[in-house]
């Protein structure tokens, strides 16, 4: 391996582990927030009138089309590592014919 494979390398994953920690900072930041208070504190506040919330728990996926969706995701999956592979072999004995 050349010294240019090294650094190309490491290029990659110092930027997955920066994307990581500003990814990770991101999140943080709201998970630790203050919420801010309501109204403010000197006076009292309005009781607020109690509602009827009523939730309609029919709706969702059928299982099959779950299934369906499961099969598909596995079989573009196995499709795109395929022709990856292919495409890495083909490469590989390319360089190897040129060499």
């Amino acid at each position: 391996m050349n010294g240019i494979r090294h650094i190309r390398r490491l290029a990659g994953v110092l930027a997955a582990v920066i994307a990581g920690l500003l990814a990770s900072t991101a999140f943080a930041t709201a998970a630790f927030a203050n919420p801010i208070p309501v109204g403010d504190g000197g006076g009292p506040v309005a009781p607020v009138p109690a509602t009827t919330v009523r939730v309609i728990t029919t709706g969702g996926m059928a299982g099959w089309q779950i299934t369906l969706i499961a099969i598909g995701a596995a079989l573009l999956g196995a499709t795109v590592a395929v022709l990856l592979y292919r495409a890495r072999t083909t490469r590989r004995n390319a360089v190897t014919a040129a060499a």
